[in-house]
């Protein structure tokens, strides 16, 4: 056979032991585990972290404001140094829609060594601590909540006598750009944490979901948390990592009715939102950037090569073999886009947004080397310990 068939063979392998083994990380069937209401519902605090998150915030804070949760529940936002009024927005949110107490704070600017959302995180946390919660909701100021999102989340974690339960929002995807990208970013989010993985007790992966975290208050203080992680970029991934280290049980599955409000109209705002953590996801290794982009090339690019290669080169071995891991690969995507209600001849365009996932790590890691680090709301991160430079 010849090169691009043999290397079509290895592809799907490759694939076949990802379909197999690979803790089914293609099935969306992971939800919210068995749960019964507990006899006396645990006082909760909900911390909202909020920089210049004025566009979003109508979307999603009412939500929470208006959580039909039986026991003791508040809602903290802390406003991270915002420039277009996400503060006083909050309260006229507040005023305007009721429900549940909310509070508006400001920590100033995070020290060296902190990210400033954990920093605005740490500083609800510390404000929280006075209402002696049982568990701390941490949710981005872009997720909108179902009325009984909480309800339903404390239930879970007392069934399950879970530390952390945690929800992947849905993502918006109304935008071209955002039905190629978005999809895509959940699936490979689920390819490298398969979420049937982490909720096994023992089991090595850990991850959350930033947007929607509930964390048991205990857990909290005992893994000093979220000092622990005070330079963490993913701040989700190692949440969850910090927790199972200390001998938690951790949970994570997709979410049916938390959403993220935050639109990505443009190719370049989803390439900022992938860009910015995709080199610390790889812990800033260039041996590591080499192996992804070598596997995302193996893996998804060279599927539909070996057909367009097979088929000038008159290689049936090569346009066979191509072609079944090209299937496979669609076949595993289509329940991710069936999940986000998209159609499904989005799936054999995969190949595509790989290799546009594949341009983003690069980019950031050039950023990186360049000195502009990971970027988010006008702060940069250079580098773990770096002191935010403003924007």
């Amino acid at each position: 056979m010849s090169a691009i068939a043999w290397t079509a063979v290895v592809s799907l392998a490759a694939w076949l032991w990802l379909l197999l083994c690979q803790g089914f990380f293609w099935r969306t069937d992971v939800r919210l585990p068995p749960r019964r209401d507990p006899e006396v519902w645990p006082p909760v605090c909900v911390v909202v972290p909020a920089r210049d998150e004025a566009a979003v915030l109508p979307g999603s804070l009412p939500s929470l404001l208006a959580q039909d949760y039986p026991g003791r529940a508040e809602v903290f936002l802390v406003d991270d140094g915002s420039s277009d009024g996400t503060g006083e927005l909050a309260r006229e949110l507040s005023r305007r829609h009721g429900g549940l107490p909310l509070t508006v704070d400001s920590p100033g600017e995070p020290p060296p060594g902190w990210t400033g959302k954990l920093w605005a995180v740490r500083h609800g946390i510390a404000l929280a601590r006075a209402r002696e919660p049982e568990y701390l909701l941490l949710t981005d100021a872009d997720i909108a909540h179902a009325p009984d999102s909480l309800r339903e989340l404390v239930a879970a974690a007392r069934t399950g006598d879970f530390d952390v339960v945690s929800q992947m929002a849905r993502l918006r995807v109304e935008s071209l750009w955002e039905r190629l990208v978005v999809p895509a970013f959940v699936y490979f989010f689920a390819q490298l944490y398969p979420f049937r993985r982490i909720g096994v007790r023992g089991a090595r992966t850990a991850a959350a979901a930033g947007g929607c975290v509930l964390l048991r208050a205990e857990t909290a203080e005992r893994t000093r948390i979220p000092d622990a992680i005070r330079h963490a970029v993913i701040d989700d991934v190692a949440l969850a990592r910090a927790v199972k280290a200390g001998g938690g049980h951790i949970w994570l599955g997709l979410a049916d009715r938390v959403d993220s409000v935050r639109p990505y109209p443009r190719l370049h705002d989803l390439w900022r939102m992938v860009s910015r953590s995709a080199y610390a996801q790889l812990r800033h290794s260039p041996l590591l950037l080499l192996g992804t982009v070598a596997g995302l090339v193996l893996v998804y690019l060279v599927p539909p090569a070996a057909v367009v290669a097979g088929a000038a080169a008159g290689s049936t071995a090569a346009v066979v073999t191509g072609a079944a891991a090209w299937l496979v690969m669609t076949a595993t995507y289509l329940p991710m886009l069936r999940h986000y209600r998209q159609p499904p001849w989005l799936a054999p365009l995969l190949p595509f947004t790989a290799s546009l996932y594949l341009l983003m790590t690069v980019d950031s890691a050039v950023q990186h080397y360049r000195g502009r680090g990971a970027a988010w709301k006008g702060r940069t991160y250079a580098r773990p310990d770096a002191v935010p430079d403003e924007g």
